[in-house]
């Protein structure tokens, strides 16, 4: 939906992939990056590092009540003309991949996804920014789910909008119209899904 993600790869590579140049030095890889953490994301502007959940100080809902929980992940087909998601940005959080679990509690499965050609992923995100009342401020981020495809349906119900290179400059500043046109299912076939085995779930 995304649950975690992993990028172990440079990233130089990432700059690579998508054609563009990036001043932001390879970090050590990660295999298990959780809510709650920082994440190199892109935006408009270039790169940099966002906490994965938006706390949503000042953001109401539709009867105008406060939204108290963290926000991780946000629905695409609300997330255009919700009032909770009012004035946020927009950024592509670039990966290897994510996970995602299967089963009941304590016979849970963890399930490794990623590209099936060996590419990064480009996961749609939306930004705000938490500003403390001593003015330290925390730029964070959501990613933005839609329906799964059929690789993915039989794991979760939802799946991370998932962009091709050349969608990347629309969904950073293109219209809302033009980026919600992008957030519809990954095509069938083109990811690989396995099981997660030797993975430190409580390290990084």
């Amino acid at each position: 939906m995304p649950g975690r993600f992993f990028l172990t790869r440079p990233f130089s590579q990432i700059s690579e992939f998508l054609g563009r140049e990036t001043d932001w030095p390879d970090e050590q890889p990660r295999q298990n990056i959780q809510p709650g953490q920082e994440v190199i994301v892109l935006t408009a502007e270039g790169a940099g590092p966002m906490r994965w959940g938006m706390i949503p100080v000042g953001r109401v809902n539709a009867r105008g009540r406060p939204v108290m929980e963290t926000i991780i992940n946000a629905r695409s087909e609300t997330v255009f003309d919700k009032s909770a998601f009012l004035g946020v940005g927009r950024a592509v959080v670039p990966v290897d991949g994510w996970y995602e679990w299967t089963g009941e509690k304590r016979r849970k499965t963890a399930w490794r996804i990623e590209s099936a050609d060996g590419t990064p992923l480009l996961f749609a995100a939306i930004t705000d920014r938490w500003v403390a009342p001593g003015g330290q401020h925390v730029d964070q981020f959501a990613a933005v789910t839609c329906e799964p495809n059929d690789d993915l349906r039989p794991i979760h119900h939802r799946m991370g909008v998932l962009l091709r290179p050349e969608d990347v400059r629309t969904w950073l500043t293109g219209s809302d119209r033009q980026a919600a046109s992008l957030c519809v299912p990954w095509p069938n076939g083109r990811l690989k899904i396995e099981k997660a085995e030797g993975v430190d779930w409580s390290g990084p």
